[in-house]
């Protein structure tokens, strides 16, 4: 694959290293965004139709992005933490149940199931990294699979860390999921379209991802998908378009008790936005053309260069099997600050994001190996 600079409108004067921040906005997808403004303008232009239309194009465009065969188990949510909220909310949870997190993850994938702790007695178990950074994203997974016991009721992760970019094995976490019965949640923010998510061979009970990241959507929806175990649940808001024969307006007031086919009654209130919902789709349509193993193997071409040049110079990098191409952390040698990084970064026109230790670097189809390698030589050059 070849730079695809092109079909973004970045400033030439900056470096992006930062769309695990925010993606840039395709121009394809703005050229929707404005079009569906303006067409608000009259709303007579907006038909019955377009209330259903969209939201079966991001059924089909997702599904097809995550390799899943269950069409109608896919929805527009809000946000992850909507589509987590669906989630919790439908787990019966007693006294002494474990619920396993990652430690440091994203806060959307903590506070819910804190607050599972707190209605239900329920106990978080925290899976922290090694302290040895010697195979550090080895031993990682070694100690999540460990951690996955009987008294598991739920697994609630990412499949990558959104710090530093640490991989996950989601067919080994699906396995052990499956031999102690437990809930496997996946938070895909931080990968779902640039890292490949096998959805038919992983087995998730829920996916969520937010759209403004790596689906490079806008900022205030998202998609999830929900399996089997939460087909019969009880969504957290009743928006009418999730109710059978919903599509039928004149008789709207006879109101249904049952809901239509599969996860529709997860779909957030609004879920039709005739601005956002063809935005998003749009954007996911351009990543199945570009496929997210390309867009892996495009991003470890550029960034290959990084072991040769930093870590010579005391900066540690996991190792590639444990390593996402798209997004990883930079941990900097104890002779310099984040301060200093942080400052010399800025100074040559260079945007990524600073978590904790890590310099984390998360390059895009826009970026070019000549960025790259003027990242690399700001960090070398440091003392």
């Amino acid at each position: 694959m070849e730079c695809q600079k092109h079909l973004y409108n970045l400033d030439n004067s900056l470096i992006y290293l930062n769309g695990a921040f925010m993606s840039p906005m395709l121009q394809a997808v703005e050229d929707i965004g404005i079009e569906n403004i303006i067409k608000k303008r009259n709303p007579s232009l907006i038909g019955a139709e377009d209330f259903f239309s969209h939201t079966e194009r991001l059924k089909l465009v997702f599904s097809t992005l995550i390799n899943n065969i269950d069409v109608q188990g896919v929805v527009p949510v809000g946000s992850a933490s909507y589509g987590l909220a669906n989630v919790a909310t439908n787990i019966n949870f007693k006294k002494g149940d474990k619920i396993c997190l990652l430690a440091d993850q994203f806060p959307s994938n903590y506070y819910i199931w804190d607050r599972m702790v707190s209605e239900n007695k329920a106990e978080i178990k925290i899976v922290s990294p090694p302290d040895s950074l010697i195979k550090r994203g080895e031993k990682w997974n070694e100690e999540l699979l460990n951690a996955i016991t009987d008294d598991v009721k739920v697994v609630s992760i990412a499949h990558i860390h959104w710090a530093d970019g640490t991989i996950f094995n989601l067919e080994a976490v699906s396995q052990k999921c499956q031999e102690v019965g437990a809930y496997f949640i996946i938070d895909g923010t931080q990968s779902v379209g640039a890292l490949p998510f096998d959805n038919a061979n992983f087995h998730v009970d829920a996916l969520v991802c937010a759209g403004y990241k790596w689906l490079h959507g806008p900022y205030g929806i998202g998609v999830a998908y929900y399996g089997d175990k939460f087909k019969n649940g009880i969504p957290i808001e009743e928006g009418w378009i999730n109710r059978h024969n919903s599509h039928d307006f004149k008789n709207l007031v006879n109101y249904q008790a049952k809901y239509r086919e599969g996860a529709q009654r997860y779909a957030v209130g609004e879920s039709s936005s005739f601005i956002l919902l063809p935005m998003l789709v749009k954007a996911i349509q351009q990543l199945n053309e570009w496929t997210p193993s390309s867009f892996q193997s495009y991003c470890k071409s550029l960034t290959d260069i990084l072991y040769e040049e930093l870590t010579p110079e005391g900066f540690w990098i996991e190792e590639e099997e444990y390593k996402a191409n798209h997004l990883f952390g930079i941990k900097i040698p104890k002779r310099l600050t984040m301060k200093m990084v942080k400052n010399k970064l800025e100074t040559e026109n260079i945007t990524v994001s600073y978590r904790g230790d890590f310099v984390r670097v998360s390059p895009g189809l826009y970026n070019t190996r000549d960025e790259i390698k003027k990242f690399a030589k700001c960090l070398a050059k440091l003392k």
